[in-house]
């Protein structure tokens, strides 16, 4: 698999016209010290008081005081000139998953899946143009990449990702394929914008996808949507495999049927639970 494409650069160093402006509606404090948290990452698990400014585009003085507050309120810890974050930070992704019925329900109907196919199964949703993992039943690992929840992975190039996007208007999945740059991770990625419409067309029509070694050589991963009670797709769920194991061919065969079955089953828990 070749490198990873880089990571987005930092908010602060987006387009400042597409910014919010501070405002009645929008607290700028706030937005800064999740700047900062947003700042540590896998290639960044500890900073200084200096790289965090950097990262960020804030002065030391005001990357300081949140860090500073961040610290107070048990977020970040400091040891000597590095600061990273502490598990306490987890409380704030799992309010999101304890805050909705669909992962309680899900996750059941996924350890049966994994059970019939022996193969690994996630769910995930959309942010902007890239899918952030919510639910993951692994079986053996499979990929090079380490995935967990609240891991993001670009939507144009996986499966849950084209399925997510065919959730949307055409014109709003466009608008999001657009908005990022598209890099090859493998060979055989699909990065032309014409071409990947035209994919989640079909996916939209099809009702599920197949992406053949896209993300990396040798995986092969077959989505389907998990939909509410008006229809509207609100998260996707997949399974992945070997292609030397498990051809696309044989999977869409073997697989297929179980999968969209699991996402029918998750989507009629949740319409008896909502």
């Amino acid at each position: 698999m070749p490198d990873l494409p880089p990571s987005p650069a930092p908010a602060a160093q987006a387009d400042a016209a597409e910014r919010p402006k501070p405002g009645d509606t929008y607290v700028q404090s706030f937005a800064r010290g999740l700047a900062v948290i947003r700042s540590f990452s896998a290639e960044a698990p500890t900073q200084t008081l200096t790289e965090v400014a950097t990262r960020t585009g804030l002065t030391r003085a005001g990357a300081r005081r949140i860090l500073l507050t961040l610290e107070g309120l048990g977020y970040v810890e400091a040891q000597g000139r590095q600061f990273r974050l502490t598990p306490k930070i987890l409380d704030l992704g799992f309010a999101y998953l304890s805050s909705l019925p669909l992962w309680n329900l899900a996750e059941p109907v996924m350890e049966t899946l994994v059970a019939e196919v022996k193969e690994s199964c996630s769910a995930a949703v959309l942010d902007g143009a890239e899918l952030v993992y919510v639910l993951r039943v692994p079986t053996h690992k499979i990929m090079r990449i380490n995935l967990g929840i609240g891991s993001r992975l670009p939507a144009f190039c996986t499966s849950m990702g084209r399925v997510l996007l065919a959730g949307l208007p055409p014109e709003e999945a466009r608008a999001r394929l657009a908005s990022r740059e598209r890099l090859p991770w493998t060979s055989r990625t699909v990065v032309e914008l014409e071409a990947l419409v035209a994919l989640v067309e079909e996916t939209r029509r099809q009702g599920w996808c197949l992406v053949n070694q896209e993300l990396e050589e040798g995986l092969v991963s077959l989505a389907a949507p998990i939909v509410d009670r008006t229809g509207r797709t609100i998260a996707a769920l997949n399974i992945s495999g070997q292609a030397n194991r498990t051809p696309p061919a044989v999977m869409v065969e073997r697989f297929l049927p179980l999968l969209l079955q699991a996402s029918r089953d998750i989507a009629r828990l949740l319409q008896f639970k909502t």
